[in-house]
């Protein structure tokens, strides 16, 4: 009864990881999801950026998308999510600005 009283600290060596595991591919991930969404997204408004904001929305949800499928915690699915969301909402701006090739094949 002691001992289930006793709260150890919690020492994580993973930023996103609550679980007090590791998780260098998830965290990885995690960044590389936000990054890449945060890049479409912010491109997307931009109508002479299309080719940047739809590979990078697309390469960002692909990304998140394996993130999640291999996600262990939630503090990690919801960057991922979030993440995304944001390359989602670039992806289909870029492509209704131009699409992944406009302009370059056809």
């Amino acid at each position: 009864m002691a001992q289930a009283m006793r709260s150890r600290p919690r020492s994580s060596a993973s930023l996103f990881a609550t679980d007090g595991k590791p998780h260098p591919l998830q965290d990885v991930l995690v960044g590389v999801t936000v990054v890449l969404g945060v890049l479409a997204f912010v491109t997307a408004m931009f109508h002479s950026l299309h080719l940047l904001s739809s590979w990078a929305g697309l390469i960002g949800f692909l990304t998140g998308a394996y993130g999640l499928y291999i996600s262990v915690t939630t503090r990690e699915r919801f960057p991922l999510f979030v993440g995304m969301g944001a390359a989602g909402v670039g992806f289909f701006l870029g492509m209704a600005h131009g699409g992944l090739f406009g302009g370059v094949v056809g």
